[in-house]
């Protein structure tokens, strides 16, 4: 068997992702149904169950429309988000695991951006989707939880290994890059990344998704332990977080 994982554009710069095993689909949030609706006919495939990052309404607003055509769809969320959510077939929690077509899906709490907000990990696949955790050189803006919060969600992701594919919720590659060669301006790896990035979007390509080892080398938000992040900053001797914490705050009013 294996598992295929396909990258569906929705709204203006969402993503999702179609999970594909063993005859049976799985969808990684939902923006929007009706790229959704058109990649799944395409494919001629069905559409058994949701996975649910977390409560906003740019990843749950398409999830009516595909219910109206697939109205067994089974869901799963956050246990914590709950009553933010659309009504839930699952609930988990952070360690929680569940079965996905014969393979295992690892549920990570990443709380930060919203509180709630989870990761689903396939080893299998060698795959998490991290929605507005982590991102493609970035990270999602902290609304409801704490730097420190964010930070060590970041860390649990970054434990992962490194070859993980890190599928994310949003095309803000480009934009993300620009940021980080303000934080890091000599980082060759950044500079060649933020060079091939701009070509991909120049061709109308997706940055979505990347490794963990190419978010290790090059995004900044991983980086704030690095005393050459610290350095770079002017906070030589401040600890993670409240480095974390000054390059989030300077990505804000970027």
């Amino acid at each position: 068997m294996r598992i295929d994982i396909v990258t569906v554009a929705c709204r203006s710069d969402n993503y999702a992702f179609l999970v594909r095993a063993d005859g049976k689909t799985a969808l990684v949030d939902a923006p929007e149904a009706a790229p959704i609706l058109a990649e799944l006919d395409r494919r001629d495939w069905s559409l058994d169950e949701v996975w649910i990052t977390h409560h906003h309404a740019d990843h749950v607003e398409g999830l009516a429309g595909l219910k109206d055509r697939f109205s067994d769809l089974h869901v799963t969320g956050g246990k914590a988000d709950m009553e933010r959510l659309p009504a839930l077939n699952r609930s988990v929690e952070d360690g929680d695991s569940f079965n996905f077509a014969g393979y295992p899906v690892h549920v990570l709490d990443v709380s930060g951006h919203t509180v709630g907000h989870i990761a689903f990990h396939m080893p299998d696949a060698d795959a998490a989707f991290t929605a507005d955790s982590l991102m493609a050189l970035g990270c999602g803006r902290i609304f409801e939880g704490t730097p420190e919060m964010m930070w060590n969600s970041l860390q649990k992701i970054a434990a992962l290994p490194d070859d993980t594919v890190i599928y994310s919720g949003h095309e803000y590659t480009l934009n993300n890059a620009k940021f980080a060669l303000t934080i890091e301006p000599d980082n060759a790896d950044l500079q060649a990344r933020a060079e091939r990035v701009e070509d991909m979007r120049d061709n109308d390509e997706f940055t979505v998704p990347s490794t963990l080892a190419e978010e290790k080398a090059t995004n900044p938000f991983l980086r704030a332990h690095l005393a050459s992040v610290k350095e770079a900053i002017s906070m030589d001797e401040a600890d993670d977080i409240s480095v974390f914490a000054e390059i989030r705050s300077r990505k804000d009013s970027f």
